[in-house]
């Protein structure tokens, strides 16, 4: 299985194996037999196509905006069990019927956009045209000023040549049709063959190239070669000094003395690079100076013209003056009409000033009526509240008091009955004393 129909494939959910044989087969006939079936397969085949080739998987092509529909492409698609796509050339003229495709040639004509002579050939994906704009508008955001937005044809291909992704460029091809695309299409550079000009931010269309334009970015170019070649001088004198040293370390000092005043001359060349590059890069800093200048200027031109134009709208200080006082006046009458309608209310409509204040009066007595009847009935729901507040602590009063009588009846009873046990216990003793006295006085005797 070739490379590409493994890429479709893996990625392609159309390209599965149950449906290859129906986008491999010749299904014209389904135009008016199946229509969502023919159209289905067309759509299939263009998306896989675009996406291939945006992946950098058609074999042989270093493109990622143009397609050559050739050969090649066919023996890429070739597969054993199915053989080549049969309706290849159907799906390209359907894809330019649909605006997917257009013919290089077809692209590069104003007059041939969204014709194609004949299969062979190569087309552009627009879809794939397309992203690379996206990306590219969303880049170029930062790019105000005039000295930034202005390349030659090589620096703007360095610098937006990975638009599309950093794992494959465009290729010069793929850069003709970009900028084409990009200057024809969406208006977004002014573009001469060798100078690239970018759309200012704001402004509706881009400014052709000018004599200006190519001048920076010739010194944009020549400024970026200087410091590449300083860079250069640089390591080889560094290479050259390692090798005179490494020449003294093996005391050869012929390939010593060479290497040295290889360096010499190259530390020289090198001074003079950095020279001219440091003058360069200071003619380069006035330009950019000038050139914010002169946008500046520009900006401040338009703004005076916009001002001129309101105070024309305006008329001048004399026709603010007559407004004012116009104002003036219709204020004063509105005052003078509204003065005359109040008076002529206030006779209409004469109140009895005496029905009035009666009638307040009885608003204030009926007020005051509401607000004692609250007050009263306050005052004895506060009362109320005392009250069972007060018989509330008497009874606890009255609780304690009888305790404290019940505690103090208990300890004397149980004094009395001290004493009392005490009492016959002395009576007994006594008694037994007495008895026990006479019986011993007979004994004696």
């Amino acid at each position: 299985m070739s490379e590409l129909l493994t890429y479709l494939q893996n990625n392609e959910p159309q390209f599965r194996k149950a449906r290859l044989g129906a986008l491999y087969s010749d299904f014209r006939p389904q135009a008016t037999l199946n229509p969502d079936g023919y159209s289905a397969n067309i759509s299939a085949w263009l998306s896989a196509l675009s996406s291939a080739l945006l992946a950098g998987a058609v074999p042989s092509s270093p493109n990622l905006l143009t397609l050559n529909i050739n050969e090649s492409l066919l023996q890429s698609l070739e597969s054993k069990e199915w053989g080549r796509p049969l309706a290849l050339g159907t799906v390209v003229r359907e894809g330019v019927n649909r605006g997917v495709l257009v013919g290089v040639k077809e692209f590069e004509s104003l007059e041939g956009m969204g014709r194609i002579k004949c299969m062979l050939g190569g087309v552009v994906v627009l879809p794939n045209v397309e992203a690379a704009a996206k990306e590219f508008v969303k880049r170029i955001e930062g790019k105000r000023s005039r000295t930034d937005r202005i390349y030659s044809k090589a620096a703007f291909s360095e610098e937006f040549g990975d638009v599309l992704g950093k794992e494959k460029d465009l290729s010069e091809n793929d850069f003709e049709v970009f900028l084409r695309f990009l200057a024809r299409d969406k208006g977004l550079v002014a573009w001469d063959g060798k100078t690239v000009k970018l759309k200012a931010s704001g402004d509706k269309t881009v400014s052709g190239i000018t004599a200006e334009d190519t001048s920076i970015a010739s010194l944009k170019t020549l400024i970026k070669d200087l410091e590449l070649q300083t860079t250069i001088l640089s390591r080889r004198v560094d290479e050259l000094g390692m090798t005179a040293k490494e020449a003294v370390a093996r005391k050869n000092r012929v390939a010593a003395l060479a290497a040295l005043r290889s360096k010499k001359l190259a530390e020289t060349t090198l001074t003079k690079r950095h020279a001219t590059l440091g003058q360069l890069e200071e003619v380069f800093s006035k330009i950019e100076q000038a050139a914010d200048q002169v946008e500046l200027v520009n900006v401040m031109e338009t703004s005076s013209r916009v001002l001129s134009g309101l105070n024309k709208e305006v008329g001048g200080v004399e026709r603010v003056d007559d407004v004012v006082d116009q104002l003036r006046d219709q204020m004063s009458q509105v005052d003078e009409v509204g003065s005359v309608i109040t008076e002529i209310g206030q006779g209409a409509g004469a109140v009895d000033e005496t029905e009035v204040d009666d009638e307040l009066e009885a608003m204030e007595r009926e007020e005051r009526e509401k607000r004692e009847a609250k007050e009263r009935a306050e005052r004895e729901e506060k009362e109320r509240l005392e009250a069972a507040e007060t018989r509330r602590r008497l009874a606890a009063l009255e609780e304690v008091e009888r305790e404290a009588a019940k505690s103090k009846e208990e300890v004397s009873n149980k004094s009395e009955e001290l004493i009392t046990g005490q009492s016959v216990e002395d009576t007994v003793t006594q008694m037994q004393g007495m008895s026990l006295e006479p019986r011993r006085i007979a004994e004696t005797n």
